[in-house]
């Protein structure tokens, strides 16, 4: 079968020689002759061949193709003809008939490439003409875009882009065409560029011998004359069209005209091949089926680095032939259209020029053809060096890149006259295709071409007012800083300040696009990564460059604010570069926060430097994907039947020649594998902050000093000197390096100062710090004189010339004959500059000439010549290229001196730049950019009504604190905080419009939400802005904005366990008076009243969104949330809420207790922690409770709070003794302030207990809490301990209300809440009142006063520590004598329930709290005796007077006169009567009192009889204690004296009460006390005190005129009390007969009968008393008491004593009984018997405990207080006055006073004066 590729050509020859013959005939009108016509002729010769073949592989190439090259060629075709031809070849390229493997592909290629550029047609009309371009075009891009096109030489690819760049360029040609042109340019570029990754750079001895120089070059020839030339041609009817001229012969660039080019294939001539025999075997012929073993030792050597250069070096083959790649590739074009609106004035068409250097300087390309390709199916091939005539054919590779790049830089100079715009446009554009394809830094040769002239031509186009190229060049500038700026660091620099020129720019010819554009240019830089890390550590952080990044941060905030207030794209981008620092910071932050461990390693060890890798050549990333997709394909594809693609784009077929190149990863662009070069500043590749931050300090100093030498050098030095950063005394060589690496030094000022008499050392080592070693002397004075400004005078310059000099001949091995002579010429050399470029010389003078230079120094050279070469390159150098004296020039001169310091210092250590990971200094550009950032983000989102922008400042806002929280700014995110508080209006609004305002405001809102979402999730990071977070939540609250959780509290007192602090305002509690309100009304303006009558919709609707709103903020969560806070932000919210404390401006008792509650939660969401916080809780209570003066509703809350939160934390071991203990601040406050909230603490004492009584351990923190109960319940004056000693002794001015203290008190005027005791005895002695609890007034119905009975107290400070627990009272008292005041009936019930509580659960009944207990018990029961109160007045509605207890604010604007004005009336206060009544005694009152009174009973006789099995029990127990050191007895006489006698006694006093139901249970209950079986086993002593402690107590009690309504009443149960003393007395008669002291008991007794004889009205006494009278004489006497066997009558003194007594009052008994004769009285004056003064003197009690009074008649004064005097003593029935004051059994003085008086006792000692018992008692001694 025969190949079809046989009959395409046999296809095409027909069609091609169809026309030729076509054409003849209509020109001649003869048929052609085929043998004659050369052309037809070798088409038959091409027919027979083929018919002669079975494969088109068989043939080589160059043979089908050559019949069609020769009509390209030919001149005599027209342009018809030609373009079929045309056709016909790219139709073979397309179908891939030249084979790319075959040996002679290359020679073929070539030749087309040479035939379709020097391409040849007659003209016949443009557009026609225009087609055969066209296709010229189309050819010469499928040419280079197949696989076959690898095989292009160097110089033909030239031809090619230069043949391009004519047709791009020829104005005369249709904007088609040449919009075809370039496009094809941009795919070729595309290519080539793409390709540079395959080529390896030559060797650097390889690359001044290259080959021919390529040159292509813009300008030449007019293009008029160029035309005329034309024209001129020798066949001048035929209009000849030519593509490009040939530029390969080796003819002089003039003859460009058509007659040099001959019809034949074009080769280079035959260039001399010096091969070295070891490369002999690598040149063979291929041998069979072009399979080679190909020598190993050239390719490694391609692998040497560029530094290490061989002798052989070799260009890189990698692209000699490779295979048309089976497998489609599906790919779009990628070449880019291009701007259309070029400028179509073209001067010039671009030629190729060609060089004349010398082509044997190629001897050393041997080895370039040893590369190996390996084809998809595994076969090696070797390439085939095509020889004609010796020459070898080099596929192309670097130099025509570097060639074609220059060229593209060339057009790009807007300096070149003959570059038009759209020709640097065109450059522009293929320039940043270059760029875009290739990673170009690793080649050097190129690179430079970027450092130098690129740069220099892309900065200079920024000046132009041309958009589009400005557009241009900025976008390449963008591709050369995104992948090279490691090596550009200066032009970095150059290129920043320009575009902040631009920026800042004032000229008003400066379109606003082009600052657009700028800033857009900043933004697009800024979000490389690392980009703004590494402008800051090489710029910033180096000390003589610009602090680019600091500089631009602050232009670019200044940009973001709108000077007219209107805001316009260059804010907003300004904004946006600003934002992508924040940004990326962020996303940095968040990368940590995830992955925080890994990463960080690996980079800080792979920290790149100098380019190195650091932009990923993104060709490499798509080749591997590529590569494996395409060998897949191609795998089982035979390749003969593979059909080759015609080319889609310039980089997908750079692509597909990279695949299967075996050697692909050996021949990568070299890698650097030096060590990342580390700036000489650091101390590391990566230095840390603290390291930055010492660097910017130090430059902050140079600065300083550099400015300060530039106006006075010495000024400068002594500076930096001062600083430390010159050493002193001065160091020469320190300063001279300083003056030459310092760039910002003023120039004239350096060679002032250098070339100052007195520093000729310091000139010394300043010539010294140049490098002159094998610089000619020009060369080396250039360098020296731009070092600084040369000054005017001569001996200076003579002075500076003679260092230069000495210095130069020495390094250069003295080449002169004397140093003068260099002297010489040196100077000579300054006054060729002067001659050749001074204007002002130039004028008088025609410019020196060669000759007369060297003239001018002949002879000088120590009277010989100098070297004439040398003076003439001298000349010449100088003449071209002026030595520019600094700070002298304008203009190009001065810009390209500027420039070539620029890349002076580029090419030192200066010059380093180093690569940092992204984020390495985020914390520090942070901090750089939030200051910035923040207020241009404020001012955005302030002035901007776009949705879109307020987002953007949204996110920003919320960037920078995701990054200060993860920092640890505080600052920041404080500052931040601030800012958005103040959108969200809170603050600023007052709380009436707050609703409204808040509500319709979008943007408040937005802030509001924000301000708080950051709050939930940075909380941990606040500092000073809880204090703003803060009041924005108290406008929230006072504006009633805040969610009902929010502002409803625990209570204790209202039923349903809540109160709201919002006060609700109801009309009837309005406290103002009608007028008042009538002249309110008055005063509103109108708008206010419409607003009385009720709000509009749209104020409704506005408060619904901003209700909706906070709901979305979620303020609870701040509290809620707290418990996950930092410590130090926790401190922080709560010294927040602690600051809105009362002070006098702007209090609001409301706002404080607001901020409390909060306060309060927080500390309970933190009870896990709450020891850290809690002295601060605990000092803010106090402050608000115990410094309070006056009751009102925040301390009530405080108060609340307080124990609320012992509630919730008494659980906690850690914290729970310090909070007892802080519920002492309870007791510390003013009584009258405690007296006010008592009802709220009763209940949550009892709330206490009931939850927490079990964690209770400590003595200590029990006597608190009864303490407590008692001051609250009872009224209780709180234990002097805990009292704050104020100035004032003792007096709490202005604490009272007119009604609470009786009228019967009013004559003391005393400005305090309760009277002394003196004083009210002093008052009621004068009216002789009987001074006792029923005379006690009523203040108001729900106060009560307890008085105290006939009895003081001494108030004995407790120690610090530890409270006394049993405080010194009278034993022979039934009370406890403590200072009462008035008391709430609903806090003393809850009270008894509390106690009730811990008596009857047996648990709560501890060692610790027993005594305290009972006490506790007996306080209540002093309370409420009578029910508390006797006489009930009106009472005074004890609320809270809103007007007089809640302080108010200063009002803030209206604000005072509307919600103000409400709130005086707003919150019902809670009433602390009862609320049922308004006068008088509540109805249900007697049942509760009684209720109470009878539960006080029951819980006494409870405690009465388990204490001696409770005790029993504890002793038991006794084990583990005795560790502690207390020692529990269960002995009778322990349970007497702490247990049993005082609940005795309290007992006995509620026997006291005037209401006779409590009276006679009472008496029940102490009777069945006293009887029971337990206290049996009492020995006489402490029976005697049973009589002396309780029971005389209560006798004489009850003589009193306890319940003057009830008479019947009282004379039951004195009747009941006498029996229950008799029945005692005979019960324990066998024991209290062994008491010393009997006789006085018994005497006593007998008292007590005499005057319940007198003591009542009715009989009933009159007949009781006789009746137990008689029974117990009668026992005593059977029981033979009475009986004495010494006395002479035989019966007992005791006997005459009882009779004397009894005779006083039942004369007659005597006689009834006993029958007997009345002994008669003895004489006084005999002294006593023994017995007597034994029987007068009681024993004292047994072992009294320590804290007990002593025995009562030895020690009176213990009791006594000395501050008052007696009590008044009541009268007795009977008369007689019975002294309750002396601290005494009552009764006793009776008893005593009858003995003295049988012992003729003189009477005057026996009245009640004060010391009466005292003479008594000298009197009892002295006769004893």
């Amino acid at each position: 079968m025969v190949d079809k590729n046989i009959y395409i050509v046999q296809g095409e020859i027909i069609t091609v020689v169809s026309a030729i013959k076509r054409n003849s005939r209509w020109n001649t009108h003869t048929p052609l002759d085929e043998e004659q016509d050369p052309l037809l002729n070798s088409f038959s010769h091409l027919k027979e061949t083929l018919n002669n073949i079975k494969e088109l592989s068989d043939v080589e190439p160059n043979v089908f193709l050559r019949p069609f090259l020769e009509v390209v060629r030919s001149e005599d075709t027209t342009g018809p003809i030609t373009g079929l031809a045309l056709t016909s070849v790219n139709k073979f390229l397309s179908y891939g008939l030249i084979d790319a493997n075959h040996e002679a592909a290359a020679e073929a290629i070539e030749n087309m490439a040479d035939a379709v550029t020097h391409a040849r047609f007659v003209g016949t009309d443009p557009a026609s003409d225009e087609v055969v371009l066209m296709k010229i075009l189309q050819v010469l891009r499928t040419l280079l875009l197949t696989p076959v096109g690898a095989h292009l030489t160097n110089e033909s690819v030239c031809e090619i882009m230069q043949s391009c760049f004519r047709i791009c360029f020829e104005v005369r040609l249709s904007e088609l065409l040449r919009k075809s042109a370039e496009h094809t340019l941009v795919d070729m570029v595309q290519l080539l560029f793409s390709r540079l990754p395959q080529f390896k750079e030559e060797a650097k001895s390889f690359v001044g011998a290259n080959m021919k120089k390529l040159k292509m070059r813009a300008g030449g020839m007019s293009e008029s004359s160029k035309w005329k030339k034309q024209k001129r041609s020798p066949r001048p009817p035929h209009h000849m069209v030519r593509s490009a001229s040939g530029g390969l012969e080796q003819a002089p660039p003039a003859t460009l005209s058509n007659n040099n080019l001959t019809g034949g294939d074009l080769f280079i001539e035959q260039v001399s091949l010096s091969v070295p025999d070891s490369m002999a075997s690598s040149m063979s012929s291929p041998t069979d089926s072009g399979l080679d073993t190909c020598s190993k030792a050239t390719s490694r050597e391609d692998l040497t680095d560029l530094d290490q250069s061989s002798s052989v070096a070799t260009t890189p083959g990698t692209a000699t032939s490779p295979s048309t790649e089976p497998g489609r590739l599906d790919a779009q074009s990628e070449g880019r259209q291009v701007d259309r609106a070029q400028s179509a004035s073209v001067e010039s068409i671009p030629e190729v020029l060609e060089d004349r250097e010398s082509v044997t300087e190629q001897s050393d390309s041997a080895s370039i053809h040893d590369m190996d390709y390996v084809n998809p199916r595994g076969v090696r091939f070797t390439p085939q060096q095509t020889q004609r005539d010796g020459a070898a054919l080099i596929p192309y590779s670097l130099p025509c890149l570097r060639e074609l790049f220059r060229f593209l830089i060339s057009l790009t100079n807007p300096h070149d006259r003959h570059n038009t715009d759209a020709m640097m446009h065109m450059g522009l554009q293929l320039l940043t295709v270059a760029l875009e394809a290739a990673h170009i830094a690793p080649y050097q040769s190129l690179l430079g071409l970027v450092k130098d002239e690129l740069c220099r031509h892309l900065f200079q186009l920024l000046n132009v007012d041309r958009m589009n190229l400005c557009t241009a060049s900025i976008r390449a500038c963008f591709l050369l800083f995104e992948s090279m700026r490691g090596h550009l660091k200066f032009q970095l620099e150059m290129y920043l300040k320009k575009l902040m020129d631009i920026i800042t720019s004032e000229n008003m010819k400066m379109p606003y696009e082009m600052k657009e554009m700028a800033l857009e240019a900043l933004v697009q830089l800024w979000r490389i990564p690392s980009f703004v890390t590494e402008l800051y550590i090489n710029h910033d952080c180096d000390f003589y460059c610009s602090n680019l990044f600091e500089d631009l941060t602050k232009l670019l905030s200044k940009n973001a604010f709108p000077v007219s207030g209107q805001l316009y794209t260059t804010h907003l981008l300004s904004l946006e570069a600003l934002l992508t620092v924040i940004d990326s910071t962020e996303a940095h932050c968040q990368a940590k926060v995830l992955n925080n461990t890994a990463q960080q390693d690996q980079s800080a060890e792979t920290v790149l430097v100098e380019g190195e890798g650091s932009t990923n050549d993104h060709v490499d990333t798509t080749t591997e994907a590529g590569r494996q997709v395409n060998r897949a394909n191609g795998q089982n594809v035979p390749e003969a039947d593979s059909v080759p693609l015609p080319p889609t784009s310039g980089h997908l077929m750079a692509e597909k020649m990279r695949l299967g190149r075996q050697d692909q990863e050996e021949t990568e662009p070299p890698a650097e594998k030096k060590e990342p070069t580390k700036p000489q500043r650091f101390s590391s590749c990566l230095p840390d902050s603290q390291e930055l931050l010492d660097i910017r300090n130090k430059k902050k100093l140079l600065n300083s000093g550099t400015e300060q030498f530039n106006q006075k050098p010495k000024k400068g030095i002594q500076f930096l000197q001062e600083k430390g950063l010159l050493s002193s005394p001065m160091d020469n060589n320190e300063v001279a390096q300083w003056l030459r690496e310092n760039p910002r030094l003023d120039k004239k000022q350096i060679g002032e100062f250098i070339s100052d008499r007195k520093h000729m050392e310091l000139l010394d080592s300043f010539v010294n710090t140049f490098t002159f070693q094998g610089l000619r002397i020009d060369e080396a004075l250039r360098l020296y004189l731009e070092a600084f400004r040369l000054p005017g005078e001569a001996p200076v310059i003579h002075r500076l010339l003679e260092t230069f000099t000495d210095t130069w001949h020495k390094v250069n091995g003295s080449p002169f004959m004397t140093n003068d002579a260099g002297f010489a010429l040196a100077y000579a050399v300054i006054m060729l500059n002067t001659d050749q470029h001074n204007n002002n010389v130039r004028k008088q003078n025609i410019p020196m000439t060669v000759e007369q230079f060297k003239k001018n120094l002949k002879g000088v050279n120590g009277n010989t010549d100098f070297d004439q070469d040398m003076l003439e390159d001298i000349y010449n150098a100088i003449k071209n290229d002026e030595i520019v004296m600094p700070d002298e020039q304008s203009g190009l001169v001065k810009e390209n001196y500027v420039w070539s310091v620029l890349l002076h210092r580029g090419a030192t250590s200066e010059g380093v730049f180093l690569h940092v990971p992204a984020g390495s200094y985020d914390h520090d550009l942070f901090t750089m950019t939030w200051g910035p950032t923040i207020a241009a983000l404020s001012y955005v989102f302030d002035k901007s009504l776009d949705d879109a922008i307020i987002q953007k400042a949204i996110a920003g806002f919320r960037k920078c604190a995701m990054i200060s929280a993860h920092c640890g700014f505080s600052d920041v995110f404080d500052n931040l905080i601030i800012s958005l508080c103040k959108f969200t209006t809170l603050s600023s609004e007052s709380a009436e419009n707050l609703p409204t305002v808040f509500g319709s405001n979008g943007k408040a809102q937005v802030a509001a939400k924000t301000v708080f979402h950051l709050a939930h999730r940075h909380g941990d990071i606040l500092r000073e802005g809880w204090k703003n977070i803060m009041d924005s939540m108290l406008q929230l609250f006072r504006a009633e904005l805040l969610p009902k959780a929010m502002v409803e509290v625990e209570d204790f007192v209202e039923p349903n366990g809540k109160i709201s602090l919002q006060r609700e305002e109801t009309p009837s509690n309005r406290g103002e008076s009608a007028v008042l309100s009538f002249v309110n009304w008055l005063t509103l303006s109108g708008a206010e009243q419409s607003g009385l009558r009720g709000p509009s919709t749209e104020n409704q609707e506005a408060k619904q969104a901003a209700m909706l709103c906070i709901k979305q903020c979620d303020p609870e969560k701040l509290i809620t949330e707290s418990k996950f806070l930092q410590l130090e932000s926790l401190q922080e919210l709560m010294k927040a809420l602690i600051s809105v404390t009362p002070d006098e401006e702007t209090y609001d008792e409301e706002d404080a207790a607001f901020c409390l509650e909060m306060l309060l939660r927080i500390v309970m969401e933190n009870r896990d922690r709450v020891s850290c916080v809690w002295q601060t809780v605990r000092d803010h209570l106090c402050h608000l409770c115990v410094q309070a003066t006056e009751s009102c509703f925040l301390v009530e809350r405080a108060v609340v709070g307080l124990i609320r939160l012992a509630i919730r934390l008494l659980r906690r071991e850690d914290i729970s003794s310090q909070v007892l203990l802080s519920l002492r601040l309870l007791l510390m406050m003013k009584p009258h302030v405690l007296a006010r909230v008592s009802r709220e603490v009763a209940y949550g004492l009892h709330e206490l207990l009931k939850t927490n009584a079990a964690n209770i351990h400590c003595t200590d923190d029990w006597f608190t809490l009864f303490s407590l109960i008692e001051c609250i319940g009872a009224g209780i004056k709180p234990p002097a301990s805990f009292q704050v000693t104020s100035t004032s002794p003792d007096i709490d001015t202005g604490a009272q209300s007119d009604s609470e203290l009786s009228h019967h008190h009013s004559e003391v005027s005393l400005d305090r809440g309760y009277t002394s005791d003196s004083e009210v005895y002093t008052e009621h002695g004068k009216s002789r009142m009987p001074r006792s609890v029923t005379d006690v007034d009523v203040a108001s119905s729900g106060w009560l006063v307890v008085g105290k009975d006939d009895l003081d107290i001494n108030k004995v400070p407790a120690s610090g520590s530890k409270p006394l627990l049993n405080p010194l009272v009278n034993q022979y008292s039934l009370t406890l004598g403590q200072d009462m005041g008035f008391h709430d009936t609903k806090s003393l019930i809850k009270c008894v329930e509390s106690l009730s509580f811990i008596v009857r659960d047996a648990a709560h009944v501890t060692p610790e709290n027993f005594e305290l207990c009972v006490k506790a018990i007996r306080v209540f029961v002093e309370a409420s005796l009578n029910g508390g109160y006797r006489t009930h007045e009106k009472k005074k509605n004890h609320k809270y007077d809103s007007q007089k207890s809640r302080v108010r604010r200063k009002p803030r604007e209206k604000e005072g006169a509307s919600r103000r004005a409400k709130a005086s009336s707003q919150r019902p206060s809670r009433s602390h009567s009862d609320d049922e009544e308004d006068e008088g005694v509540p109805a249900s009152y007697h049942t509760v009192s009684l209720q109470v009174s009878q539960d006080l009973l029951d819980l006494m006789h409870t405690l009465h009889t388990r204490a001696a099995s409770i005790y029993s029990s504890w002793a038991q127990e006794q084990r583990h204690l005795e560790v502690a050191g207390k020692k529990i007895e269960a002995d009778s006489q322990t349970l007497w004296t702490s247990c049993w006698c005082p609940l005795l006694q309290g007992i006995a006093w509620l026997c006291c009460d005037a209401r006779r139901q409590v009276r006679m249970q009472a008496l029940t209950y102490l009777q069945r006390a006293l009887l029971v079986h337990d206290l049996q086993t009492l020995d006489a002593v402490e029976w005697e005190s049973c009589f002396n402690k309780v029971l005389f107590p209560l006798l004489t009690k009850l003589l009193d005129n306890i319940s003057p309504a009830d008479v019947g009443g009282m004379e039951e149960t004195r009747m009941r009390a006498c029996t229950l003393l008799s029945k005692v007395f005979l019960q324990h008669l066998s024991p209290l007969l062994s008491l010393p002291t009997f006789a006085a008991l018994w005497l006593t007794i007998l008292d007590f009968m005499d005057k319940y004889m007198h003591a009542g009205s009715s009989d009933l006494l009159l007949e009781a008393i006789p009746e137990s009278l008689k029974n117990m004489l009668l026992v005593m006497d059977t029981a033979g008491i009475f009986h004495s066997v010494d006395s002479r009558t035989g019966y007992s003194d005791l006997w005459e004593i009882t009779w004397e007594r009894i005779n006083c009052f039942l004369p007659n008994l005597r006689e009834e009984l006993f029958k007997q004769t009345v002994i008669p009285q003895p004489d006084p004056a005999p002294s006593p018997p023994v017995e007597l003064a034994q029987l007068v003197a009681p024993s004292p009690p047994a072992s009294p405990p320590p804290a007990q009074a002593p025995s009562p008649v030895p020690e009176p004064k213990t009791f006594s207080r000395p501050a008052s005097p007696q009590d008044p003593p009541p009268p007795s029935a009977n008369g007689n006055h019975v002294n309750m004051a002396s601290h005494r059994p009552p009764g006793w003085h009776s008893g005593l006073r009858h003995c003295i008086a049988v012992l003729a006792v003189p009477p005057e000692t026996l009245g009640l004066r004060p010391g009466s018992v005292a003479a008594g008692r000298d009197r009892e001694v002295h006769l004893a």
